[in-house]
């Protein structure tokens, strides 16, 4: 006698609980990494002096010969000394979020800035890509005094300068633009990366002394 078959239990899908705000907040933070990752100080220094070396070149040579000694000194050797850092574990991230770590990086940036103006001096480059590139090296050398004791943030700062620059360059047609500075500075708090007042303080600081060595330099 065959031995009566069980009848299998009907096995109902079981619906994931949605936690609300969930869905909200992750947007939000995959959001503000990207801003923070694309609009990082080392993208946008090299797209600022790729932009100043276009605008005040007269030939392919001197435009390339105006990027790799502005965007080297900026952007490729910092960034490149930074993945060092990391890949040799010196540094605990990329964002250098330990305050103690960021102080020693930022006195390589000073050296960087430094060796890239003499640079740009020595080839006569124009008034504006030399005077960008000292604004670059006072903040530095500040930022690096100021890291000591507290941490500005340099996604702020990075962002601001070179839309400062280009207002100066071309009127209020880059306009627009400045609302990546709002957008950045949102960023770096949303991620908790710095307090409000650190990314105001890295925007104030681009401010006034982008401007200040245009006015030296007898651009504005």
């Amino acid at each position: 006698m065959q031995p009566a078959v069980q009848p299998q239990p009907v096995l109902t899908p079981v619906t994931p609980r949605r936690i609300p705000g969930t869905r909200r907040r992750r947007v939000l933070t995959e959001t503000a990494r990207i801003f923070s990752t694309v609009c990082n100080p080392f993208l946008a220094a090299l797209a600022l002096f790729v932009i100043l070396a276009h605008a005040r070149s007269s030939s392919v040579t001197e435009f390339w010969t105006l990027a790799f000694a502005s965007v080297f000194f900026t952007s490729i050797g910092p960034m490149l000394f930074v993945f060092w850092l990391y890949w040799s574990e010196r540094i605990t991230d990329l964002d250098m979020s330990i305050r103690a770590e960021r102080q020693h990086v930022f006195g390589a940036f000073v050296v960087f800035s430094v060796l890239g103006t003499a640079m740009l001096a020595l080839i006569h480059a124009p008034t504006i890509i030399i005077a960008s590139m000292a604004a670059y090296t006072a903040n530095a050398c500040i930022v690096m005094l100021i890291t000591r004791a507290w941490k500005i943030s340099t996604h702020a700062l990075g962002i601001t300068a070179p839309l400062i620059t280009l207002l100066v360059l071309y009127g209020w047609q880059p306009l627009p633009f400045c609302v990546l500075i709002p957008i950045v500075c949102w960023a770096r708090v949303y991620l908790g990366s710095h307090t409000v007042g650190q990314v105001v303080m890295g925007v104030a600081l681009a401010t006034f002394s982008t401007l200040l060595f245009f006015k030296l330099f007898g651009l504005i």
